[in-house]
């Protein structure tokens, strides 16, 4: 093979050369090895990923029914499939009236104006659409405990996580940049114009980011965006919960299992290996879940060895 040796683009935020190259070369069989006892990997079949969340959701609310406690959930963009874990809590008729479901982001326009809760790609719209309005009226929690990021409330979110008993869980999942929630690596708001230390960018809370560009591709290839590359359909910022608030939660499941449209194509294979292995840094913002007791999760398409093929394309 020729020797052909270049930086990456000045466009990718974490660009250290020899750290990708040895996460890149981390073989399947390896990936769930970790020196951090807490940081708990485990691989999974790829279609049931979900169960599991909805499984692990469904037991939450359970016990702290049965304890008389409250239940906070940080919750990621809601998905149809939110209404199988609303049918289980039908069926076996789960009182959720303790409750609190608080979504981890929502868009934002070019001023930082937030989406309202009826904008139908929005993350709450989605929300109550797909899991609060699908249980049934005398389970279901009050709609003032259906909560997300708003222009009113950026300032206190996680003040109000609190007054509601105590994030319990947080489920998350890396981007392609390997953001948490939407705190991209490279926006000023979360101190990426300046390569903030660590310590400090742990201590950023709930604030209007800005997109990344690459955010903006990938968001652009879901299915509530049309999921046809159209670039223009994404909204350029969102209100975001910072790291601050996924460091203040009891609890963590952290998971990597998208593919496009179900195929073996996966942009989270190496942004995975990197979040999980690599360096805990800003720069990976979902890093930071290697430092904390976290449950973590791979689908085997994501976990798959990563491998030259030309015979694939796009």
């Amino acid at each position: 093979m020729g020797d052909f040796q270049y930086e990456p683009s000045l466009h990718v935020p974490f660009r250290d050369r020899d750290v990708i190259a040895r996460c890149r070369a981390i073989k399947r069989s390896e990936i769930d090895k970790h020196d951090n006892p807490d940081f708990r990997i485990r691989v999974i079949a790829d279609g049931d990923l979900l169960h599991l969340m909805y499984s692990d959701m469904y037991a939450r609310l359970k016990a702290t029914a049965d304890e008389g406690k409250p239940c906070v959930m940080l919750l990621p963009n809601p998905i149809p499939d939110y209404r199988h874990l609303a049918r289980w809590i039908n069926r076996t008729r789960l009182n959720c009236k303790h409750a609190w479901f608080f979504a981890m982001d929502e868009y934002a326009d070019q001023d930082g104006r937030v989406a309202p809760d009826n904008w139908q790609r929005g993350f709450v719209y989605s929300l109550l659409r797909f899991f609060w309005n699908e249980i049934d009226e005398d389970l279901r929690p009050r709609r003032n405990q259906v909560v997300g990021p708003t222009n009113d409330n950026l300032d206190h979110y996680l003040d109000l996580m609190h007054d509601a008993g105590g994030l319990d869980i947080s489920y998350t999942g890396p981007g392609w940049v390997g953001h948490v929630a939407f705190v991209e690596p490279e926006a000023p708001e979360f101190g990426g114009d300046r390569d903030v230390s660590l310590e400090e960018w742990k201590q950023m809370g709930t604030r209007i980011c800005t997109l990344s560009p690459f955010t903006i591709a990938q968001n652009s290839l879901h299915g509530s965006m049309g999921y046809s590359g159209d670039l223009s359909a994404v909204p350029p910022k969102a209100a975001t919960v910072g790291p601050k608030e996924i460091i203040a939660a009891r609890h963590r499941w952290e998971m990597a299992a998208l593919s496009v449209a179900g195929t073996a194509t996966s942009w989270q294979r190496l942004i995975a290996r990197l979040c999980y292995h690599g360096p805990v840094t800003p720069r990976l913002p979902s890093s930071i879940h290697q430092t904390l007791r976290t449950d973590c999760f791979i689908a085997e398409t994501v976990a798959a060895d990563i491998e030259d093929t030309w015979a694939k394309g796009y």
